[in-house]
């Protein structure tokens, strides 16, 4: 038994790192799978053959989830291809990172625009096929710095604490609805973008975990589809650090 069989699901910036990860691990639990992507054509055409041939339906959207617009059009276009929309994995994230003094505003509020507003955007444009369908699971990708803080990534905290009281207060709202909404906060995860950090810095990371170990896209996304099941029926408002131990 597939866990998410027959279930359709949205996952923003799904084309590297985690969200492939969440992507194909879906897929393989039988949900059908619509993605977003920022520019990567190539990569997106790649995705959607790997989904498919997995047998699942998939396709890959080109669509900035920090246009309000945009995110409106998108659920719109899901919902005419997949008929439903009952998972909503809020992934899609940038980095502009800086010491506070040094930081422009331009930085601050881009980082706010693509991290935090884009899961209210996104949010905001499943609610309502949620709400007629009686039920969906709408999970959003926080991150350790969002829990504790880190110099260098004011501007990043705040995108991922917004996002963890952003999601408890859509718990509050839509719970009687049986909608539900969770936070994963991912630890250190070695994707593309930790390859390009020099080794030995990665290693001291690794050796200060509990576990030992970075973590993988695989890691996170089996958080997200024991959330996205009805494994997880009764559980909403929640963030789940998925760490390796590291805030313990």
């Amino acid at each position: 038994m597939k866990l998410l069989e027959n279930k359709s699901a949205i996952i923003t910036g799904a084309t590297r790192g985690i969200g492939r990860g969440i992507a194909i691990e879906f897929a393989k639990q039988g949900a059908n799978v619509a993605f977003t992507y920022s520019s990567s054509v190539e990569a997106a055409n790649a995705l959607e053959n790997e989904l498919k041939a997995l047998g699942v339906n998939a396709k890959g959207y080109q669509s900035n989830a920090a246009d309000f617009d945009a995110a409106q059009n998108l659920a719109a276009e899901v919902l005419k291809e997949f008929g439903a929309i009952d998972i909503l994995i809020n992934n899609a994230g940038i980095t502009k990172d800086n010491l506070l003094m040094r930081i422009s505003e331009e930085d601050f509020d881009k980082v706010i625009e693509v991290n935090l507003k884009s899961v209210f955007n996104l949010t905001k444009a499943v609610i309502r096929p949620m709400m007629k369908q009686r039920g969906g699971s709408i999970i959003n990708m926080s991150s350790v710095v969002g829990l504790k803080g880190n110099a260098g990534q004011t501007n990043y905290a705040a995108s991922k604490a917004g996002i963890v009281g952003f999601s408890k207060s859509v718990a509050l709202e839509l719970g009687s609805r049986n909608i539900r909404s969770n936070v994963i906060a991912p630890g250190f995860i070695e994707t593309e973008m930790t390859d390009k950090l020099d080794e030995k810095v990665v290693q001291g990371w690794r050796d200060s975990i509990p576990l030992k170990r970075g973590g993988t896209p695989e890691d996170i996304a089996n958080a997200c589809v024991f959330l996205a099941s009805d494994m997880s029926a009764y559980i909403t408002g929640q963030t789940l650090s998925v760490d390796g131990g590291m805030l313990t």
